[in-house]
């Protein structure tokens, strides 16, 4: 079957940075307690009234399909990873469309949280191996400001998450032995809760019985109401340190059933863009597989955590800045929400 290449690349984030003592104004925190835990020094916000998910997806996509030497009315299919949609339904893949004025081309969203452009991705290789399309789009975008407390009770997620979009062009391969080599994907929904938003939604707490302490546990199964935006229960919440077990367990995991698949070991990486989550993780995840420090890019101190966002962010980054050339290695990998978690191999 045909591969599938990276064709071009781009990405997005808005202009107003947050650091870490801009966000102690508004809750009991500080720079080295932030930076401590997590790595990050600042963030992205958007511009709340003129930004969106979409908006900001699109700014990415204009940018790699440029690259690509493509125009958007080359486009035959659309993939848009997110967990901050710009509606409730419809997803931002059709907004994406008609914002680009592309032709009637299908659109696929993609809700698999900080592991969401490494799923698109894969389906999108797919789709390409079998011929169905010759130039997808592939997006991963989020604007996490929008739904973010900036009270004390919030801090151990709010000062985690940033925005922006990044975006690739995936065509298929012109060289022997280039472009994806191979997908992983999993997922365990045994503890789903510890890293979850449950308003707005439909279950009427039916998953919540047996699982006490949960915020929204005793406020109703109601889609939206008063009472759990006031007391805080639709508001993400999350169990740092049990995510943060689960996560450096499952990446390095990924990233060696990748390499295994395609006869590699870990001294065959070129580069590493992991999912830019938590730096903790990232650095536990080098030591643990033997990686210098230039063949790992990171760039949450820069921008936090942008969840479908932060891989192609991360990679076109470092793509710019000369650190991937034709014929190197590079390693994707991704723990997110669900858990979902994935890896992908790239022969640049």
């Amino acid at each position: 079957m045909q591969s599938s290449k990276i064709a071009g690349i781009g990405y997005y984030v808005p202009k107003n940075i947050y650091t870490n003592t801009d966000l102690s104004r508004f809750m009991d925190t500080n720079d080295e307690w932030i930076q401590e835990r997590t790595g990050i020094k600042e963030r992205r916000f958007a511009d709340r009234l003129e930004e969106t998910t979409t908006t900001m997806g699109v700014e990415a996509a204009k940018i790699a399909i440029e690259r690509a030497g493509i125009t958007a009315q080359d486009v035959d299919f659309i993939i848009f990873a997110t967990l901050s949609p710009d509606y409730y339904f419809p997803g931002c893949g059709v907004l994406l469309q008609r914002e680009m004025k592309m032709k009637e081309v299908g659109a696929l969203d993609v809700r698999n949280q900080c592991s969401g452009f490494l799923y698109a991705l894969s389906i999108a290789d797919q789709y390409i191996k079998t011929g169905m399309y010759k130039n997808i789009l592939v997006v991963g975008s989020e604007k996490h400001s929008f739904a973010m407390d900036f009270e004390t009770r919030s801090r151990n997620v709010s000062v985690i998450f940033g925005d922006g979009a990044g975006a690739v062009v995936l065509q298929p391969a012109t060289k022997e032995g280039q472009g994806i080599l191979s997908t992983h994907l999993h997922s365990d929904g045994a503890d789903a809760e510890i890293l979850a938003m449950f308003y707005p939604g439909s279950h009427a707490n039916k998953w919540m019985k047996d699982k006490p302490g949960y915020p929204e546990q005793e406020l109703g199964g109601l889609f939206m109401t008063t009472e759990q935006l006031e007391s805080g229960a639709a508001l993400p919440y999350m169990d740092g340190p049990a995510v943060f077990k689960k996560a450096v367990v499952k990446f390095p995991e990924v990233i060696r059933e990748a390499l295994k698949a395609n006869n590699l070991t870990e001294k065959d990486i070129d580069l590493l863009v992991p999912h830019q989550a938590n730096l903790r993780i990232s650095q536990y995840v080098q030591q643990l597989l033997g990686l210098s420090d230039d063949k790992v890019f990171n760039n949450i101190q820069k921008y936090g955590n942008t969840t479908a966002a932060s891989v192609p962010i991360a990679l076109c980054e470092a793509w710019e800045a000369g650190k991937i050339k034709d014929g190197d290695l590079v390693c994707l990998a991704a723990f997110g929400s669900g858990f979902t978690w994935a890896s992908a191999l790239i022969r640049w």
